[in-house]
């Protein structure tokens, strides 16, 4: 996700790589499949407490329990923006600020647990979503006001890519708080 911050086609070219690589020949659907379930099994092992800490001293970031959050968030935005382009031609997709989301919401505040919950709810949702989307349909677009055009077949890609961004997050975060790294 962005902020609301402008990007100039370097920085766009760099966000939509960056997932794209991530994601390489991999199917977005199986990602999205798995990502509960690795979610699930990375957070189980710890306590609220624990994934409720901000694991670098020298810098804010976000906590493990807020990262779970911003995926939430990503799965609604993302889930809009889709549906935008599928029925309207060519639809303005106005930007969110990550950061103001996931502090307004305040998901460190929640149970870990319930966190999940309703990402795993919300995933399910869009799993189904998209396996129904027909692909004729795929090359449909949006503009996003920072990114420009973007595709549905794009966006499904890109999602699928923040979901392995973030996973490789939890996975350094956890390593830091628990002194693995």
């Amino acid at each position: 996700m962005t902020s609301t911050s402008t990007h100039d086609a370097g920085t766009t070219a760099a966000y939509r790589e960056k997932f794209a690589a991530l994601l390489g020949d991999r199917d977005p659907l199986d990602v999205f499949t798995t990502t509960p379930g690795t979610l699930e099994m990375l957070l189980a092992p710890h306590s609220a407490e624990l994934l409720r800490k901000r694991p670098f001293a020298d810098r804010w970031t976000w906590t493990v329990n807020e990262i779970v959050g911003h995926l939430i968030d990503a799965e609604i935005v993302y889930g809009f923006r889709a549906r935008l382009i599928l029925c309207e031609d060519r639809p303005a997709i106005t930007p969110m600020d990550q950061e103001k989301w996931v502090a307004g919401q305040r998901y460190n505040d929640r149970e870990p647990a319930e966190n999940l919950a309703a990402f795993r709810a919300i995933r399910q949702q869009s799993i189904d979503f998209w396996r129904r989307v027909p692909p004729t349909v795929m090359q449909r677009v949006g503009i996003h006001a920072e990114r420009g055009e973007e595709s549905l077949a794009t966006m499904v890609r890109m999602l699928a890519g923040h979901d392995l961004s973030h996973i490789d997050q939890i996975t350094r975060y956890l390593d830091a708080l628990t002194g693995k790294a």
